[in-house]
């Protein structure tokens, strides 16, 4: 789950629901500058689906010790330090599950999805925030997904669809990025984050190199993207989320209940290219 505090709650949106997100954006993504990906179908369907793994935990939400509801926030933007708010063994359950649920599909979009989650179990992860007798635990599931990229990797080389440039470790670790900047734009419209940012890794250029993207927020959900890496100089996407009202819950049932009562309103996030007095405002 994501959170977004307001006056009155909280708006709650799926994993499953941000990551749909995170593929309409890399949906949009390349223009003369930016390459789009490529293979397309299997790229946009590994960044899609790659929180499939949340929903069953999603549809039944839980609190932290604080009674706030479990879920990512504002103050995790940048860093991966909740662990001391969710069960590791069942953290590392969900992300398996997400890997293994795709991987019978399409073992392009797994790998992808097993870098991702390797990267944020390693680079991202604060380990002094993992009990220490858990932490061998983390080691073997990271050593597990290497060897399960491997064997997702041997796949891709012997299958005759994906080109020898496609299925090459240089086009995977870019759509692997790919899969990262636009999960973090995502993550960033549903938190409404309201400080500069940035999509994490440098993405591919037509010319053969690389630039990296800044994001200014201009209002709510509304980030001028600079360099700009979609065709339409504007877009406006809707996603799902609930509205639940209190800010501190008695317990894992209630929330829930709430949850399940609130209706399902559509949140709208504005992308644009910079124009004359951006630059004022991001000052």
């Amino acid at each position: 789950m994501l959170r977004l505090e307001t006056k009155t709650g909280w708006w709650l949106v799926t994993h499953p629901d941000h990551a749909v997100l995170a593929g309409a954006f890399a949906e949009r993504w390349g223009n003369e500058r930016f390459l789009p990906p490529e293979p397309r179908a299997n790229v946009l369907r590994g960044i899609r689906r790659h929180d499939d793994g949340w929903a069953v935990r999603d549809a039944a939400p839980q609190i932290t010790r604080q009674g706030k509801p479990s879920a990512f926030s504002v103050e995790l933007v940048g860093k991966y330090s909740a662990f001391e708010e969710i069960d590791l063994a069942d953290y590392l359950a969900v992300r398996d599950r997400a890997v293994r649920l795709i991987a019978s599909e399409d073992t392009y979009a797994a790998v992808l999805i097993s870098m991702h989650t390797y990267s944020l179990l390693t680079e991202h992860a604060d380990r002094s925030t993992i009990a220490t007798t858990d932490l061998p635990l983390l080691d073997a599931f990271l050593e597990q997904q290497r060897v399960f990229q491997r064997s997702l990797r041997e796949q891709i080389s012997a299958n005759q669809s994906f080109t020898p440039q496609q299925g090459s470790d240089a086009a995977i670790l870019d759509h692997f990025r790919l899969l990262q900047a636009t999960d973090n734009l995502s993550l960033l419209t549903c938190v409404d984050y309201l400080k500069p940012a940035h999509l994490l890794h440098p993405l591919p250029l037509r010319d053969g190199g690389y630039a990296e993207i800044q994001v200014w927020p201009m209002g709510q959900r509304e980030f001028v993207l600079d360099p700009y890496p979609f065709a339409e100089k504007l877009i406006r996407i809707r996603f799902p989320a609930r509205h639940v009202s209190g800010k501190v819950f008695r317990s894992p049932s209630q929330l829930r209940e709430r949850f399940e009562m609130a209706p399902v309103e559509m949140l709208m996030v504005t992308v644009r290219a910079t124009q004359a007095g951006d630059q004022d405002s991001r000052v």
